[in-house]
Parts: structure tokens; C-alpha cells; sequence
């Protein structure tokens, strides 16, 4: 993968090179009514190039901070509901003991029938 980037790149810088060599003709860019610049064509796509680059990184730096701030987001999220799931699983826990300590209150099925037998 090293190689293949690498050819990448050097086929770039070299393309680069043999534009730059080829357009050296002036061009004027009417930047704002009244405001003009003149510059060879090279020059001038080299400098729109960076531009374009330097705004496709604040984009890339951009849009890390917005996923950053979404992950600490869900991150907290998170958290409160573990909060909660144990708060349930506790009440569950004392729910469930509620109930058995109700259930040892009853009196028995068999032990009711077996009084109504004798009642009878």
C-alpha cells in the first residue's frame, strides 16, 4: 500500500510540475468590482488549490468536534441509563422480597383444604 501511495503522490507532484511549466501565460482574476489580481495561471490554480484544501481541512477538524461532542453526548446518555437500570434492578430486588415475605404471610393451599376437611 506504501508503494501504491507513494506512486500516487509522485505522479501528482510530477503532473504538477509539467502543468506549471506548460502555464506560465498571465491571467487576470476579477476578485470584487475595482479589485483585480494578474498572475500566471499555474500560480493561480496552486493558490485556489490551498484555499480549497485549507477549507476542506477546517471542515475535517470541523466535523471531528461535532462527532466528538456526540460521542461524549451518547456517552452520557449512557451513563443515566445504567443509573436508571440499576435503580430498577433494585427496586425489582425489593419488589420481589416484598412479595415472598407476603407470600410466607398466606397460609398454605393444602393446609386450608385439609381445614375445611375436618371443618366438615
Amino acid at each position: 500500500m506504501k508503494q501504491v501511495n507513494f506512486l500516487l503522490i509522485f505522479s501528482f507532484g510530477l503532473a504538477m510540475v509539467m502543468f506549471t511549466l506548460e502555464n506560465t501565460a498571465a491571467t487576470t482574476v476579477h476578485v470584487l468590482p475595482g479589485l483585480s489580481a494578474t498572475l500566471p495561471l499555474a500560480a493561480l490554480l496552486l493558490v485556489v488549490g490551498g484555499i480549497g484544501a485549507t477549507a476542506a481541512w477546517v471542515f475535517a477538524v470541523w466535523s471531528g468536534v461535532v462527532r466528538q461532542v456526540e460521542t461524549l453526548q451518547s456517552a452520557r446518555e449512557m451513563e443515566a441509563q445504567q443509573v436508571r437500570i440499576r435503580e430498577l434492578e433494585n427496586d425489582l430486588q425489593r419488589y420481589r422480597a416484598t412479595v415472598d415475605a407476603q407470600l410466607g404471610l398466606l397460609p398454605a393451599a393444602g393446609e386450608s383444604s385439609a381445614a375445611t376437611l375436618e371443618a366438615g
